[in-house]
């Protein structure tokens, strides 16, 4: 190991990247906590406010002190950027044990950049106008309905894994050593919350797929989209309620991780 990669091994190993990396999954659990009441207000005839990343960020601007919380966030983000970069690069030595960790790079990093631009603008893109902007550049390329398609049934199959995480109880390797008890909220948090965000994926997946095989880029969607999706199904806004109800024990179960992390 050179010294350098030394020197960056310290500091992701450091007390206060601990501390900040835990802080970002508070900070984590807050936007899944605000897009699973959005999602409700959604259900219950009251959604003008996206269910989103974005409208999450949005909601804690118009707060009290909202720039100072977005402030904290765009802290804790950049700890998790860092701390899952790190993972990727010394934590694991083979190839498919860094996938995890470096696509959780671009997500934190996006999210850091969402909020680093509505502090300096005022606003932000929301995710249903950024999938749909990538989607159609992806289209134009050569071969563009086909690289869609593919991407499509990634996002799919990141569904079809975040379900089988959450049943097997997988993110339990994550996490420290528990009492008993926390143990057995965490393993029900963790289960509902994967089983939601798989949910949501694979839906996902199959707009993006639509608009592959539509040539139409307005086909795909980011959460909001698919959350409202759920509420256009025969189950009505029940089954939307229910999927926001995983989200906000989802957000629970993220503020527990940050608590039994392992970092």
């Amino acid at each position: 190991m050179s010294e350098a990669e030394a020197v960056a091994r310290r500091a992701a190993d450091s007390p206060a990247m601990d501390k900040l990396a835990r802080v970002g999954l508070v900070c984590r659990g807050v936007l899944y906590g605000l897009i699973g009441v959005l999602a409700i207000q959604i259900a219950f005839g009251d959604g003008g406010q996206q269910a989103d990343k974005n409208g999450a960020i949005t909601t804690v601007a118009a707060l009290p002190f909202g720039a100072v919380i977005l402030w904290i966030m765009v802290v804790g983000f950049a700890a998790l950027t860092v701390w899952q970069a790190c993972e990727a690069i010394f934590g694991a030595h083979r190839l498919k044990d860094r996938v995890e960790p470096g696509a959780r790079v671009v997500v934190y990093a996006f999210i850091f950049a969402a909020l680093l631009t509505m502090l300096l603008s005022g606003k932000t893109a929301s995710d249903d106008q950024r999938s749909q902007n990538v989607t159609g550049m992806l289209l134009d390329l050569p071969a563009g309905q086909i690289i869609v398609g593919a991407v499509g049934l990634g996002i799919i199959a990141l569904g079809v894994y975040w379900i089988r995480y959450g049943i097997k109880k997988e993110f339990r390797k994550q996490l420290r050593p528990m009492p008993p008890q926390a143990g057995k909220v965490m393993d029900r948090l963790g289960l509902a919350g994967y089983l939601a965000r798989g949910v949501i994926a694979a839906l996902a997946g199959v707009f993006v797929i639509q608009a592959a095989v539509t040539f139409d880029p307005d086909k795909a969607g980011g959460i909001d989209a698919t959350l409202r999706a759920f509420a256009d199904t025969p189950a009505g806004p029940w089954l939307l309620a229910v999927v926001a109800l995983g989200l906000l024990l989802f957000a629970v179960y993220c503020l527990g991780e940050a608590r039994w992390r392992r970092t």
